[in-house]
């Protein structure tokens, strides 16, 4: 039964490998607590029992770590702090033509206009939002634009 564990906790531990998340290296540590009890002769179902609770004891312990890396927050880059800002038009935004650009926070970004109208140069528009590396606008009207 020994050799029996001990390829286990290899499978379990090539599996482990080939995969992206931890999923069986429980049972691996498990198996090699069952490798052990196999070398002191234990009985079978004693194998099985320490395989079992080895490998419980195993998950409960690295758990709280686990989950703790697993919260990883995504790293912020500062570019959607334009979000919601006023922008001048620097070329005509065209979706159909996949034209357009726009000046704001000190550099120029590639727009698209996020309700299809075509806006000329020199308008005003308001960021609504970001995919990438392009600004989808709203062009104000007059009023805003004497507001903001």
């Amino acid at each position: 039964m020994m050799w029996l564990w001990l390829c286990a906790a290899v499978l379990f531990g090539v599996a482990e490998a080939a995969t992206s998340g931890l999923i069986c290296v429980w049972f691996a540590v498990g198996a090699v607590g069952a490798f052990f009890a196999a070398l002191a002769h234990l009985s079978l179902t004693v194998q099985l029992v320490i395989f079992a609770v080895v490998s419980a004891a195993a998950l409960a312990v690295t758990r709280p770590l686990v989950q703790r890396f697993g919260r990883e927050k995504p790293v912020p880059t500062n570019a959607d702090r334009v979000l919601g800002r006023t922008a001048g038009v620097t070329e005509d935004i065209d979706n159909d033509a996949a034209t357009g650009a726009v000046y704001v926070d000190g550099k120029i970004w590639t727009a698209r206009s996020a309700g299809g109208e075509v806006i000329p140069a020199g308008s005003r528009v308001e960021i609504q939002r970001m995919e990438g590396v392009k600004l989808f606008v709203k062009k104000l009207t007059e009023k805003a634009e004497v507001v903001s």
